[in-house]
């Protein structure tokens, strides 16, 4: 069975507007964006719906709940799922591929983080949409052990892996933790591909010798949720490049200035992944013929 690739461009760190972030995309070879519907700017969701038509581009649509990237630290369940669902209302005209969702909170107990899930998950399924939950800091997914504990209780939950995030939680790259790894890989829809290690969520730059160990760390990591999905029958992979500014990406002291330039890493992440994604898919055929 072969599987395809596809690259999202995310949004975040983008300074222009949205139909320069697809034309971005579109050259680069991406097969579409990934975005909020709900935006501070009122002019956003009129822009995000004209230029993906224009373009006949795919989204995914990112929902943030209670808050954004942090939650609000005592928001109610309630007012977590009073939010995925006012965003999933607001983005369903524009029929995203899929949505993202950076949801819960890490302060929750377990047993509070599956209720919400579930709940979630029940939301989901009245709007005929597939929410893909994120493993993201600040929320409940933030760390290894604590997903793998919802998970167990949750056999049909689809979630986003961005491991750079359980990286930086932990303090070391997630070889160590491959139990963890692979029941992520067993629910994995969509990767973020950014490449943390053990003292921050991003490497200054993937390309760089220095992080050569991180990197393929990460790689390891992605090719155990390809062969998951492999498994499972998936046809199509998705993955977002997400390396981001607001502190991740480094800068000069005094100066301020940006060490690196954010489309070029994810350019750079998103064609290696591409040429890793054949590699990987190349040498599984090749064990399953010589395994008979």
């Amino acid at each position: 069975m072969t599987m395809k690739l596809k690259n999202f461009k995310t949004v975040w760190g983008h300074n222009g507007t949205i139909e320069e972030a697809i034309i971005m995309a579109k050259e680069a070879g991406f097969s579409g964006l990934e975005a909020p519907a709900k935006h501070d700017d009122p002019s956003h969701f009129p822009a995000l719906e004209a230029a993906l038509a224009k373009h006949n581009f795919e989204w995914i649509q990112e929902v943030c709940t209670a808050g954004s990237y942090v939650p609000r630290r005592r928001a109610s369940v309630e007012e977590h799922l009073s939010d995925l669902e006012s965003q999933i209302i607001l983005g369903k005209s524009l029929k995203p591929k899929f949505v993202n969702v950076m949801g819960g909170c890490d302060a929750w107990p377990i047993q509070t983080s599956i209720d919400f899930f579930k709940a979630a998950m029940d939301i989901a399924d009245k709007h005929g949409v597939l929410c893909s939950f994120e493993t993201h800091r600040g929320r409940s997914f933030f760390c290894p052990w604590n997903t793998m504990a919802i998970l167990e209780h949750l056999p049909d939950i689809k979630i986003t892996c961005d491991f750079s995030h359980w990286v930086v939680v932990s303090e070391r790259l997630m070889d160590s933790e491959w139990d963890a790894i692979e029941l992520a890989a067993q629910h994995a829809h969509h990767i973020h591909s950014r490449v943390g290690y053990d003292q921050g969520p991003q490497v200054p730059h993937p390309a760089a010798p220095e992080y050569q160990a991180a990197l393929e760390s990460h790689q390891r990591c992605w090719e155990a949720i390809w062969s998951a999905q492999r498994d499972r029958g998936y046809l199509e992979t998705t993955m977002t490049p997400e390396f981001g500014p607001d502190g991740y990406l480094h800068h000069l002291p005094f100066t301020n200035t940006p060490i690196a330039d954010l489309w070029e890493i994810n350019r750079w992440i998103g064609h290696t992944e591409q040429q890793h994604f054949e590699q990987w898919q190349q040498a599984t055929k090749l064990a399953e013929v010589s395994h008979g």
